[in-house]
């Protein structure tokens, strides 16, 4: 059993609009954007990374916005919603605020005796505020968005399955535990974690499967310490029988991906270097930066990309 990982990393969805995406993330959800790049494989697009305000392991959404992007179809195999943390009696003031605001698909109810704020994102990505009452992470506060009531980072995910056997057991050798059951939602969780250690794994067997655009998770990231700890995640996986890829410089992280039995890409990523590799953290996700590869092409690629502040 791998014994390395510490909870998610990152999420990375699509989006069909950079300046819609970006408002959302700061201006709605009160999070910092923490670097503003491009998609390393296709540098018309951008990368845009959200989260607290070093963008610390388990706390970053970051989005690929394709232009005018075909919206997804929500089914089975893959995450079909993004769990963020919030302080207890947090739920009112989100309930008002995205009202306010004009979010759409807001509903509370309950979950494993928590309370849980539903709501969809500008793509009709899934999204849902937990109650967590001992989240000790500190959060970014802005736009309106006390301490008190601000985002701390990941709960975790759900993931929407036809059959939740083989990635339950996947899941398991990758260190988590099954924790309780609800329902069709088992929930697994990771002891001594980075906070954001939850995996609710959904059974819908009659429902199609998705099919991928704007408002679907592309893939989502677990986190290891270093590239020692990667390299023997990977070599476990790849004894386990999967197809993983060789470790890839993402220059914030190193990342390896491989695909589960329920169709949903998993990545394992570094927590070093960090976002501040390149940028002062007063001044992060201010400036567009690109991997040296691009530099010489950066007046081509920045007449590309819509500026996010309009």
């Amino acid at each position: 059993m791998i014994k390395d990982i510490k909870g998610l990393h990152h999420i990375t969805s699509m989006a069909s609009d950079a300046r819609q995406i970006n408002r959302f993330f700061t201006d709605t959800l009160g999070l910092r954007r923490v670097k503003k790049t491009v998609n390393f494989d296709d540098p018309s697009v951008y990368h845009l990374y959200y989260g607290d305000e070093n963008g610390t392991p388990g706390t970053v959404m970051t989005y690929f916005p394709f232009p005018n992007m075909m919206l997804g179809r929500p089914g089975v195999g893959e995450v079909g919603e993004t769990q963020f943390s919030v302080p207890k009696g947090a739920l009112s003031f989100w309930a008002d605020r995205f009202a306010a605001q004009g979010v759409g698909g807001v509903e509370t109810h309950t979950v494993f005796g928590v309370n849980r704020l539903r709501f969809i994102g500008p793509d009709g990505d899934g999204f849902a505020l937990i109650e967590t009452a001992d989240d000790g992470r500190a959060a970014w506060a802005g736009e309106g968005v006390s301490d008190d009531v601000a985002i701390r980072g990941f709960s975790g995910a759900r993931f929407n399955l036809h059959d939740t056997a083989a990635t339950e057991e996947l899941l398991l050798f990758m260190g988590y535990e099954r924790a309780e059951v609800e329902g069709d939602v088992t929930r697994l969780v990771i002891h001594g974690g980075n906070g954001a250690d939850t995996i609710d794994l959904v059974s819908l067997p009659k429902t199609p499967f998705a099919r991928q655009g704007a408002g679907s998770v592309h893939h989502i990231a677990f986190a290891v310490e270093n590239r020692e700890k990667q390299l023997e995640v990977r070599r476990a996986l790849m004894e386990t029988g999967y197809q993983v890829t060789p470790v890839i410089d993402r220059d914030y992280f190193w990342a390896i991906y491989f695909r589960t039995p329920g169709g949903i890409l998993f990545e394992i990523a570094t927590n070093a270097p960090g976002f501040n590799r390149d940028e002062d953290t007063a001044h992060l996700g201010e400036a567009l930066k690109l991997p040296g590869r691009y530099e010489n092409f950066r007046d081509r690629i920045e007449a590309n990309l819509v500026p996010l502040a309009a």
